[in-house]
């Protein structure tokens, strides 16, 4: 009962003063917008540089589909490119350097992460392109991905169920899915430490340190009201996703979902 009214409550991300999924979608765009020049450094500022770690095991969870160069591999909300450049560096990593291999596709529908993406991606000469797309209405034929892949930008859609019913459309019969994303820390002394740093230290610096103090606001209220990992893995079930398993990390701050498309 408490899931069903989460979800009828809240079907996706809601910002402050937002009152439908078309003004929640305005609002997250306009708040990554404003933060683009700061938002890498401050990825790795905040979380201690653990933000890598993390991409780097996502990756490695996927590494039987990354070792075939032909494999096609979506990641969604992708921001500036870094689990893009992660799955690519697994999968030259399996398969060479040196070999051909099909581009990791990364999308996401704020234009100047879009082109910071871009940025990185020559400097670090990876096999990578980047597309303007909205993860509730991907402009991809239906089962063209053997992978869909996100990391930290699924909890900022505005309808969860729709963002996984266009994965699960994406991706072909038997494909795969990986949503990495932050959550409410579990108990313990230790969560407890995380928890007032995440409520309390991060918005203020963040806030300080790329000016923009809602955005940063935004981040804690929006893991708090995010589905739990069991409301997570019955609604991946419900829109066509089987074997679904929940990786840990970080007192339980940080959870990776994955699933294979039924």
């Amino acid at each position: 009962m408490v899931a069903a009214q989460k979800q009828a409550s809240l079907p996706g991300t809601r910002p402050e003063g937002s009152r439908d999924e078309r003004e929640s979608a305005a609002r997250v765009r306009e708040m990554f917008t404003r933060i683009t020049p700061r938002y890498d450094f401050l990825n790795h500022l905040l979380s201690f540089s653990l933000d890598r770690v993390w991409r780097r095991r996502t990756a490695n969870r996927f590494i039987e589909i990354l070792r075939r160069p032909d494999g096609r591999v979506l990641d969604i909300c992708c921001g500036t490119g870094d689990l893009a450049f992660a799955l690519d560096r697994a999968r030259a990593r399996v398969v060479g350097s040196s070999r051909v291999r099909q581009a990791i596709i990364g999308s996401d529908f704020v234009v100047p992460m879009l082109t910071r993406a871009r940025e990185k991606s020559q400097v670090g000469r990876r096999a990578t392109v980047f597309a303007a797309a909205d993860a509730l209405h991907l402009p991809f034929a239906d089962a063209t991905f053997d992978l869909v892949t996100t990391a930290f930008g699924f909890r900022n859609l505005a309808n969860y169920e729709q963002g996984l019913r266009e994965i699960a459309r994406v991706l072909k019969r038997g494909g795969e899915v990986g949503v990495l994303e932050f959550s409410e820390p579990g108990s313990g002394p230790l969560a407890g430490v995380f928890r007032f740093y995440f409520r309390r230290v991060l918005p203020l610096i963040g806030g300080i340190i790329s000016g923009n103090r809602e955005a940063y606001t935004y981040l804690p209220s929006s893991v708090s009201k995010f589905p739990s990992a069991a409301e997570l893995v019955a609604l991946m079930e419900r829109t066509g996703f089987s074997n679904v398993r929940v990786a840990s990390w970080n007192f339980g701050s940080v959870l990776l979902h994955s699933a294979r498309r039924s």
